[in-house]
């Protein structure tokens, strides 16, 4: 790949970073974190594009770079665990991939660089002392401004009218799930739709307040970023048993036969991500590396399920979507 090229496919971020690494640079050690389970195929194609990426920038897995990974699903309550052992490992950096596993690293070290992906709201939520100078031995790359959330909202009632009520996921202790619900909830009063919030984290009380909200008509959903991919399962199989029609963050959602997505496109952030490792092991620090934002926000609609919950989806929104699936 020409170096014009590259260049122009991580941005401007990258303007400064060498393409190559000396012929006999010594092994270096990578960590991985990544709050999807092992089986999950978005986990698979994040790791795939970050090995990748790493490749263009001539770190080498088995070459001249070890790569141990540790893969959550679920099973929340292993992320202390794999952090702890991660870290016992003294790896050169530590990347996370997803807002739930950057605490435990951070109360586990603060002195292996760590370079999170997909982290809403990091300076809200401590991570960083701010975008521009992160401070301390983390930075990397967020995915949602709170405004946008509302946006969820408008999509449910565009493309479901009959729609009063929603059901919400999300985590309300921590700071990306207080403000995304915040935003929702200013739009969807405007909007007149009741919201039920539901605690993300407890899989018990995810299905049993699904199971008393479908019980009355004119219901929804909307799924917050933050906790929610790892129970993707769980909660799409709740919305197709109840038929709520639901507007999610990520596109692997409606990839996964669910009904809409907006947010910000989630594998491009690991590719920059790479490129933030690279620096490390050349010897920058994470406090000199701004927290970057998503650059682009993405409209993903499946009509298969538009068409199965018998909804007609307007085609003033049809010709704003990114993608549309058949």
């Amino acid at each position: 790949m020409k170096r014009r090229d590259f260049i122009t496919f991580l941005g401007g971020v990258a303007a400064a970073w060498p393409l190559a690494v000396p012929a006999q640079q010594p092994e270096r050690y990578i960590g991985m974190l990544n709050a999807l389970g092992s089986d999950d195929p978005e986990a698979q194609a994040r790791i795939a594009v970050f090995k990748q990426s790493l490749q263009q920038l001539g770190w080498v897995v088995g070459q001249n770079l070890k790569l141990e990974i540790r893969q959550i699903g679920a099973d929340v309550d292993r992320l202390r665990s794999n952090a702890a052992e991660l870290v016992a490992l003294a790896p050169d950096v530590i990347v996370t991939i997803g807002s739930v596993a950057i605490t435990p690293l951070q109360q586990a070290t603060r002195t292996i660089p760590i370079v999170f992906v997909n982290a809403s709201d990091p300076v809200g939520a401590g991570f960083v002392q701010s975008m521009a100078h992160p401070g301390g031995n983390i930075t990397g790359f967020s995915n949602f401004e709170y405004s946008m959330s509302g946006k969820w909202a408008e999509l449910l009632k565009q493309i479901a009218p009959n729609v009063t009520r929603a059901l919400v996921l999300r985590d309300p202790t921590s700071a990306a799930g207080i403000g995304q619900f915040a935003a929702i909830r200013s739009v969807a009063q405007s909007l007149g739709v009741e919201l039920t919030p539901v605690d993300v984290r407890d899989n018990d009380e995810i299905e049993q307040r699904a199971a008393a909200f479908a019980s009355s008509s004119n219901g929804g959903m909307i799924v917050t970023a933050g906790g929610t991919g790892a129970r993707r399962k769980l909660i799409i199989g709740l919305a197709s048993r109840y038929k709520l029609p639901s507007v999610y963050p990520y596109r692997y959602y409606p990839v996964d036969g669910r009904l809409v997505a907006y947010g910000p496109q989630t594998l491009h952030p690991v590719r920059r991500a790479a490129g933030y490792v690279h620096r490390t092991l050349n010897g920058q620090k994470p406090a000199n590396m701004p927290v970057q934002a998503p650059t682009r926000y993405e409209l993903i609609i499946n009509l298969k399920t538009a068409k199965m919950l018998g909804l007609t989806i307007p085609q003033s929104l049809l010709a704003t979507a990114d993608e549309v699936i058949e």
